[in-house]
C-alpha cells in the first residue's frame, strides 16, 4: 500500500512491539456513537483531554476512527520511519479514513476473502513474531495472550487488510499503458527522476547433490517409524511429533499442517500417497520426495483437494561425502577450462538441479512484481550463497565449488558462470522499457486511486472532531 495506508496489517506488528491492547475501555469525549459507553459526568465538568482513554475522533459511513487507533499508527508510523507528507496529527487520522472507504466499498461490493487464506497469512505472521522474539512462550508474555487469543485478535484484521487490498485491484483493474504513454512521460522528465536500474546478473548453475549414504537414510526411516509406533500407541500426538521434530520450516509450528491443497502444487510422490489416505486415524507408509522422506496423516478432502498434516526428515550430508562432491565439481571446472566441453554443455549432461538442466543452466525467477519469468537477477534476488559467489567474478568466469542450500533444503555443491552484468544505470527505453512501464503503471494506478477516494467522500457521512476542521488534507471534501 503506498504512503502510510498500511492501517490494519500495520496496526499487527505494533500490537507485539508496543504491547497495545486494541480497544480500551471507551471514555468519550467530545463525540459519540450509539455503540460507545459514556461514564456519568456532570454537565458542567471539562474532561481534560489527557485524562480520556479513549474516544470517537472521526466517523466514516457508519465506522468510527478511535483516538487508540491514530495512536497506533503513529507509533507504527514512528517504528517504520514512515513519512507522512503533512501534519502528522492531520495526515494519520485522514489516512485511517482513507482505508475505511475501501473497506466500506468492498463490503457493498460482498468482495470475499477465503477462511483458509486468512488463516494462512494469520500463521505466518505469528511465525514471524514467534522467530523474531525466540519463542511461543515469549510471544505470549509480550502480548500477554495465550496463540489462540493471538490467532483469533488478528483475524478480523487481516481479513480486512485483504478485503482492501483486493478492492484497490479491482478499482484499478482496468489501468492500461501504452508505449506511447511512456515515451510522453519520461520526455521532459528529469535525468535524476529516471527510474535507476541496479545491477543485473545472468547466471549459469552446475550443481552435483552429495551421495547419502544408505546407513542414513535407514536411521531417517527408523525415526519416522518410530514416530508411527508412538502415535498409533498413544502415547502422543502427531502434532506434537511434528511440532518437534519435522524439518519443514512451513508446517512444523503448526503441528505439520498444511492447507487444503490441490494434487498439481504437491510433490508427484507426496500427492500419490496423500490422496489416497482414506482414514484420519492411520499413518501413511513413508514417502519419498525431493524434500526428504515423510509420514502423513490425513485431516479432511473437499473435492480435488485434500488437508493433511505431515512429518519431513531430510538426510544429512557428510563433510566426506560433501568433500567428493565438490572435488567432482573442481575436475568438471578443470575440464571446461582445458576446452573440453563447455559449461552449458556439462550443465545439460552432468547438473543435477532439474530446474535449470534443460536450460543448459541459466537461472530463472518470477518476478513478484510483474509474474514474469526472467533469466536477469538483481543480486537480492539471488541465492545468498550464489550472488556472494557471483559479486566478485567478470563475465565468462567460472567459479571455484562451493556448498549451498537449494530452494529444497538441501545441501548440494555447486560451480557457477557469470554470463552477463548490467551494471546499475538509469533507465534507457531501448533497453529497460518494461522497468519504465511499471513506473508510468504506477503513478495511473495512483491516480486512478486517488480521484476514487475523492469521488467516494462526496458521496459518504463524514464526522470529524472540531479540533482537524482547520488541516491542509490531502484528499478535499473531508470538511462539508
Amino acid at each position: 500500500m503506498n504512503k502510510g495506508y498500511k492501517l490494519f496489517g500495520g496496526f499487527i506488528g505494533v500490537l507485539l512491539l508496543a504491547g497495545i491492547s486494541a480497544k480500551a475501555n471507551k471514555t468519550v469525549g467530545n463525540m459519540t456513537d450509539e455503540n460507545d459507553t459514556v461514564q456519568a459526568k456532570p454537565a458542567a465538568t471539562h474532561i481534560p483531554e489527557h485524562s480520556v482513554i479513549d474516544e470517537v475522533e472521526w466517523v466514516v459511513g457508519d465506522e468510527p476512527i478511535m483516538k487508540s487507533d491514530i495512536e497506533q499508527m503513529r507509533l507504527q508510523g514512528e517504528i517504520e520511519g514512515m513519512k507522512w507528507g503533512g501534519n502528522p496529527d492531520c495526515r494519520i487520522p485522514e489516512q485511517i479514513a482513507v482505508q475505511k472507504l475501501f473497506l466500506h466499498q468492498a463490503i457493498l461490493d460482498s468482495i470475499e476473502v477465503t477462511e483458509s487464506d486468512i488463516a494462512q497469512t494469520v500463521e505466518q505472521q505469528i511465525n514471524l513474531w514467534i522467530n523474531s522474539v525466540g519463542s511461543k512462550e515469549k510471544l505470549e508474555e509480550y502480548q500477554g495472550k495465550s496463540i489462540s487469543q493471538i490467532r483469533s485478535d488478528l483475524h478480523d484484521d487481516v481479513k480486512n487488510s485483504k478485503m482492501i487490498q483486493q478492492m484497490k485491484r479491482k478499482i484499478m483493474g482496468n489501468v492500461s499503458v501504452t508505449p506511447a504513454d511512456v515515451r510522453r512521460y519520461f520526455k521532459n522528465l528529469p535525468e535524476d527522476s529516471i527510474p535507476f536500474i541496479p545491477t543485473e546478473v545472468e547466471v549459469e548453475i552446475l550443481v552435483r547433490k552429495p551421495r547419502i549414504p544408505q546407513s542414513e537414510i535407514n536411521r531417517i526411516k527408523d525415526q519416522l517409524r518410530n514416530f508411527t509406533d508412538r502415535v498409533n500407541k498413544g502415547e502422543t500426538s502427531f502434532s506434537t511429533l511434528a511440532r518437534l521434530y519435522s524439518e519443514d520450516p512451513g508446517t512444523s509450528r503448526q503441528g505439520g499442517e498444511m492447507d487444503y491443497t490441490g494434487r498439481g502444487t504437491l510433490d508427484p510422490a507426496f500427492a500419490s500417497v496423500a490422496f489416497n489416505l482414506t482414514d484420519p486415524k492411520k499413518i501413511s507408509k513413508i514417502v519419498e520426495s525431493e524434500f526428504g522422506y515423510h509420514i502423513i496423516q490425513l485431516i479432511d478432502k473437499r473435492g480435488d483437494k485434500i488437508k493433511v498434516r505431515h512429518i519431513l526428515l531430510t538426510p544429512k550430508v557428510s563433510n566426506e561425502d560433501m568433500n567428493k562432491a565438490l572435488s567432482r565439481l573442481d575436475s568438471i571446472g578443470n575440464d571446461i577450462k582445458d576446452g573440453k566441453f563447455t559449461f552449458e554443455a556439462a550443465c545439460s549432461y552432468l547438473s543435477e538441479d532439474k530446474d535449470t538442466r534443460n536450460n543448459h543452466g541459466l537461472m530463472a525467477y518470477t518476478d513478484n512484481q510483474t509474474g514474469k519469468i526472467t533469466s536477469r537477477f538483481q543480486m537480492k534476488d539471488l541465492p545468498t550463497e550464489v550472488a556472494r559467489v557471483v559479486d566478485t567474478m567478470k563475465v565468462g568466469e567460472i567459479s571455484v565449488p562451493f556448498k549451498m542450500i537449494d530452494h529444497r533444503g538441501k545441501t548440494v555443491a555447486a560451480i557457477v558462470k557469470l554470463v552477463n552484468r548490467i551494471d546499475g544505470h538509469r533507465a534507457k527505453i531501448t533497453e529497460d522499457f518494461q522497468a519504465m512501464q511499471e513506473v508510468v503503471m504506477q503513478k495511473e494506478s495512483e491516480k486512478k486511486l486517488h480521484d476514487w477516494v475523492v469521488n467516494k467522500i462526496k458521496n459518504t457521512y463524514v464526522r470529524m472532531n472540531d479540533r482537524y476542521k482547520d488541516c491542509d488534507f490531502e484528499y478535499q471534501g473531508w470538511i462539508k
